[in-house]
């Protein structure tokens, strides 16, 4: 395994995958624009042409007349209703992209609102990307390839610097892969959301059972509704697949495909029992409330209920 063919599919998935995220960041507007623009100049008739109110006589029997314009005015409350709630969306995650925990570590798919709405597919691909270029998440593969190195667990790769490279893009193909497949693509294919939504409040052991339970379950983007998390399970076999063009021969095949998937599987259900609890964590030891509060308000419904 040559260090320059591992990083060569890195830099190929990065490749193919940014101008989905340039077009969504540069478009949205002017896509949304023109299509609230020219529904009226189509749907509403012009002060300038009369026609469309004096000429019922000209309408077939058991026809609409022509000065009627509710109906076609239905499209344009469509369109407004998708533009808020993109809108909305787009605020919610740009509040998501600042959460970084101890200031660093990246939670940028993690939700603490309840009134949180769904994404749009390419809203997903883009937050799954944003996370996946992240400096930490490169810096983490590089750590992960230096216990690996020190362990020589993965006697496929050679010693040395030339080892630790391919560790190293081994490792961040493993996490890019599954974030962009899991987190992202499968996510927008069978509208699922992607994100964690913590629960912030209730007994601790509910809590943890609710979060370990995430990585297998997860909200529907049309019903709100929870339902089998088959994005991230089937993203991270995906992913452990994907892992058989770059690791060595002696250490790829089904039982890395498998592992991988369980080990990516089980990491995600961890990941999430420490984001569920790391506000109360931050609140004790730093006095900061990464929820801006949220979780007082649900503390206080909840022994508001029990009066």
């Amino acid at each position: 395994m040559k260090i320059p063919f591992i990083w060569l599919l890195t830099v190929a998935a990065i490749t193919l995958t940014a101008p989905v995220m340039a077009e969504e960041i540069n478009a949205p507007e002017a896509r949304w624009q023109d299509a609230s623009q020219s529904a009226p100049s189509a749907q509403t008739p012009s002060a300038e042409s009369p026609k469309t109110t004096a000429e019922p006589a000209q309408n077939a029997p058991g026809s609409t007349p022509s000065g009627t314009a509710a109906v076609p005015a239905a499209p344009t409350a469509a369109t407004a209703a998708e533009k808020s709630q993109r809108d909305k969306a787009e605020e919610q995650l740009k509040e998501q992209e600042k959460q970084r925990v101890l200031g660093i570590v990246p939670s940028f798919n993690i939700s603490y609102r309840t009134d949180a709405v769904s994404l749009t597919g390419m809203q997903k691909i883009r937050l799954a990307f944003r996370t996946s270029i992240d400096p930490v998440t490169f810096g983490a593969a590089l750590l992960v390839a230096g216990y690996h190195e020190a362990a020589n667990d993965q006697t496929g790769f050679p010693w040395g610097a030339k080892g630790y490279g391919e560790r190293a893009g081994a490792a961040y193909l493993d996490t890019f892969s599954s974030n962009m497949i899991g987190n992202g693509l499968l996510p927008a294919l069978l509208h699922q959301d992607p994100r964690y939504f913590r629960l912030g409040h209730g007994s601790k052991t509910h809590r943890l059972l609710y979060a370990a339970s995430m990585a297998f379950i997860c909200k529907h983007d049309n019903t709100g509704k929870w339902e089998p998390n088959y994005s991230n399970v089937a993203g991270n076999i995906a992913s452990g697949a994907l892992s058989n063009l770059y690791y060595p021969g002696k250490g790829s095949g089904v039982g890395l495909t498998i592992t991988n998937g369980v080990i990516v599987t089980a990491e995600g259900a961890f990941g999430a029992m420490f984001q569920e609890f790391w506000p109360d964590i931050s609140r004790k030891l730093f006095h900061k409330d990464p929820t801006q509060g949220r979780d007082a308000q649900a503390a206080a419904a909840d022994a508001q209920k029990k009066q």
